[in-house]
Parts: C-alpha cells; structure tokens; sequence
C-alpha cells in the first residue's frame, strides 16, 4: 500500500519539465532527485515530501526517451505516477527502474492537489482518502509487483540469478 499527497500536473507533461536539460550533467540519483519537476514547479521540491504521488492528465512522460526522467522521479521519493496516460518509452523506463505508474482516466480528472491518496497495487485500488471517492486501474501482475518490490529491473534479474 502506497499513500501520500497528491500533487497534480496537467497533460503532455514532457521528460524536459520533469528533469529539465541543464540539470543532466550527471546521472546520479540523488541530485536528479533534487531538481524533479522543477522545469513545473521550481518549489515542488521543497514543498513535497517523500511518500508523495504526482497526479497528472494524460501523455505524462513525452518528449525525449531519456531515463533520467522517471530517476529524478523516484530519487525524489515520490511514491508512484498516476495519469491519464503515459508517453510510451516513459513508461517502460518507469517501470524498468521499479518506479509504480497507473493509468486511470477517473483518478486523473477526480484528484486534487493536496488530496490524501492511498494505492493498492495488487488490487488495483486508487482511494482519494480526502474525497471518501475510489477508482479503478489495472492491477499490477505479480511480476511486476515483485519488479518493483526488487527496485526495477536490473537489480529483480540479480536477485533471479542468484537464486540459480
């Protein structure tokens, strides 16, 4: 189970906003974490806290293919994504590096900034703990549970050879 506050972005959020240019001169977590969604919202970071969701309409992600988007996301503490949609390649390396995403149209446009949400992976559940309202998403497998339990994908193939 998941939970935070909701903090809500619009559609077409792209990878530039998210993590913008001139804070990729590294690739290290921690300091991508510190600039997420500041190309957005320069303050988020300082008002967030770890644990936290982002909200947002739909084709989160777009824009170019770097990882250092969905890093910046995680290295954050932002718990897990929810929009209406996500850019095709953000959401394979969302998931590849264990950060949960869920598409749900309803939580999208029902959620508000500063809403208490809770997150059922496994069941699929999105509560809005502020509005007394639920939505429906997709279930994560229990494949993907265990990928996001081992933290992505590199470290859940460590953890499958070792036990070989």
């Amino acid at each position: 189970m998941l939970e935070g506050k909701a903090w809500t972005f619009g559609d077409d959020v792209n990878t530039d906003e998210i993590i913008p240019a001139r804070f990729l001169v590294t690739s290290d977590p921690e300091e991508l974490g510190r600039h997420c969604m500041s190309g957005l919202d320069p303050e988020f970071m300082r008002v967030m806290e770890p644990g936290d969701i982002i909200v947002a309409g739909e084709n989160f992600g777009c824009g170019s293919s770097r990882e250092h988007a969905p890093i910046s996301i995680k290295a954050a503490g932002v718990a897990c994504v929810i929009a209406k949609s996500f850019a095709r390649i953000f959401f394979r390396n969302a998931i590849n590096i264990g950060l949960p995403i869920l598409a749900s149209e309803s939580a999208s446009q029902g959620i508000r900034k500063g809403d208490w949400i809770e997150v059922d992976l496994a069941g699929g559940k999105i509560e809005n703990q502020t509005l007394k309202t639920s939505y429906r998403t997709e279930a994560f497998p229990p494949f993907m549970q265990e990928l996001m339990a081992a933290g992505g994908l590199m470290p859940w193939v460590a953890k499958r050879m070792e036990r070989q």
